[in-house]
This record gives C-alpha cells, sequence and structure tokens, in this order.
C-alpha cells in the first residue's frame, strides 16, 4: 500500500434486478427502490438504487481489492446522481494515506449522469497480506 496508488476501476451494470435485490437485502421497501410507476409519481423517472446497496458495493470494490483478510474499519459516504436501471456505475480509488497496516482510500463511483458516490473508506490489512 502506498499513498497516491489508484485500484483499478470496478465496473458494475446497473440492473432492475441489482437496485429490487440491494433494497430488500437491507429491508428497505421504499417504494422509489422497486415499483417504477410509483418513483415516477415521486418525480424521479425510474427506480433507483437505495444507499445501503451503494454502501455494500462500495465495501466490495475495497476489500475485492485488498483481499479476504482486509478489514473495513470505516466507510464514509455521500450520494450525488442517482443510479438508474440501464445505467453503468464505475468505482474508482486512490489511497489518500497510509498509517501502518491501515489506509484511507478516496471512493468515487460515477455513472452517466455524474458522481453517484463519492466519500473514504478506511481499511486494515495485515502485514503480509497481498495488496
Amino acid at each position: 500500500m502506498k499513498t497516491g496508488e489508484e485500484l483499478p476501476p470496478l465496473e458494475i451494470p446497473i440492473t432492475r434486478t441489482l437496485i429490487v435485490a440491494g433494497a430488500i437485502a437491507s429491508r428497505d421497501y421504499q417504494d422509489v427502490h422497486h415499483d417504477a410507476e410509483l418513483a415516477r409519481q415521486k418525480g424521479s423517472p425510474d427506480i433507483f438504487m437505495n444507499i445501503l446497496t451503494t454502501n455494500g458495493l462500495v465495501g466490495r470494490y475495497v476489500t475485492d481489492h485488498f483481499g479476504p483478510t482486509a478489514t473495513l474499519r470505516k466507510v464514509a459516504i455521500r450520494l450525488g446522481a442517482p443510479n438508474y436501471p440501464g445505467d453503468t456505475m464505475v468505482l474508482s480509488g486512490q489511497i489518500a494515506e497510509v498509517d501502518g497496516d491501515t489506509a484511507r482510500i478516496r471512493i468515487t463511483g460515477r455513472n452517466g449522469i455524474g458522481n453517484h458516490v463519492t466519500g473514504t473508506v478506511t481499511v486494515t490489512v495485515p502485514q503480509g497480506s497481498p495488496s
């Protein structure tokens, strides 16, 4: 782990199934995450991904890069442009700071209309682990 190191990008196709399954898995039954007609009545062009699904995808992105011994210590994200079905979110990251076996990673997830998610993830990777 080195400050300034870029993580390889990860493309995630945004499907209806991903949006609905993520909402169900996180027990978020808000209609805007599964009912397109009700989402439109509330001013959205379609259903959209919830923050808990985004949070899980950000965590997956970091742990996939650092390996099975990586431990997420903190995930601090902010949502921007919604993730709608038919789009693709591209996650990218850069190591902002390293302190021993702990790193702080700046994360961005862009879709076709802008930044869906920005934030930082703090991860610990035990010494001697592949990264």
